[in-house]
């Protein structure tokens, strides 16, 4: 083998070399980047999740209301802050805890409203609204407050219940604070036959019972409640029922009736 053949084969070889060499240091580095990556994404995973574990189960104490407390019409209970929906003399009582903002009360009102509607227009069951504000806690804004004080105010004009509905058919994302907005909340309330007055208005606008939905979500956090929505049946918890459905919530009222 010539000289000149031998230096060519000697030049392939280190350069076969270096560019392994390359490899080596660039499969090196694509390592690092990764683990590097995957560091950061589970560090950024645990700071979301110590976030919302830190705000789980706070409630909108930071953003009370001030002022005399006024309760909305009809109203009672503890301190009357129980809004009541049905016959007095019905002999079943469902009482809830929600909050206009949780998707939980969604899901639950879309599941149980027609029934519910049924037993206390039937006079079976009456029910006793508890108004809570733990989502402005959780996720910040106010419109879990302001959406309490405005369907206050529709109880004042004896239409709680369709804008109760009305509210929860309409819920913004929970990270939306959309019914922080007076004109939303107003807006709404033109699905209500009769409830966009002027007196609603004022009512929403001036905040007329903010004091008193602070009052209730006081209540509710001093209450060792563990959410929202809280459903009691004459004092049982049967939100925590994993076989409860409408139609057993109907047969068990109608059978203590």
């Amino acid at each position: 083998m010539s000289e000149k053949n031998r230096e060519g084969k000697r030049t392939a070889r280190e350069r076969l070399a270096v560019e392994r060499e390359k490899q080596k240091v660039s499969e090196k580095r694509r390592r690092t980047l990764i683990v590097g990556a995957s560091v950061v994404s589970v560090l950024g995973l645990a700071a979301v999740i110590g976030v919302v574990a830190a705000n789980s189960g706070k409630d909108d104490a930071a953003d009370s209301a001030d002022g005399p407390v006024v309760a909305p019409s009809g109203a009672n209970g503890d301190d009357n802050l129980a809004i009541p929906v049905g016959k007095p003399s019905a002999k079943s009582t469902l009482t809830i805890w929600e909050d206009f903002r949780c998707p939980a009360c969604k899901s639950f009102e879309d599941a149980y409203r027609s029934t519910i509607h049924e037993l206390t227009d039937s006079g079976d069951l009456k029910v006793q609204y508890h108004l809570a504000t733990i989502i402005d806690g959780n996720m910040g804004g106010s419109g879990s407050r302001k959406a309490a004080n405005a369907a206050a105010c529709a109880q004042d004009t004896g239409k709680f219940t369709a804008y109760h509905d009305v509210l929860y058919e309409n819920q913004p994302a929970e990270t939306d604070d959309a019914f922080a907005k007076d004109s939303k909340l107003i807006e709404l309330a033109k699905k209500v036959d009769g409830l966009d007055t002027a007196t609603f208005r004022t009512c929403v606008e001036g905040g007329t019972h903010d004091s008193w939905v602070t009052k209730s979500a006081a209540a509710f956090r001093n209450g060792g409640f563990s959410g929202t929505p809280t459903v009691l049946l004459d004092g049982k918890n049967i939100y925590q029922d994993q076989t409860m459905t409408p139609a057993k919530l109907k047969q068990q009222v109608l059978e203590a009736n």
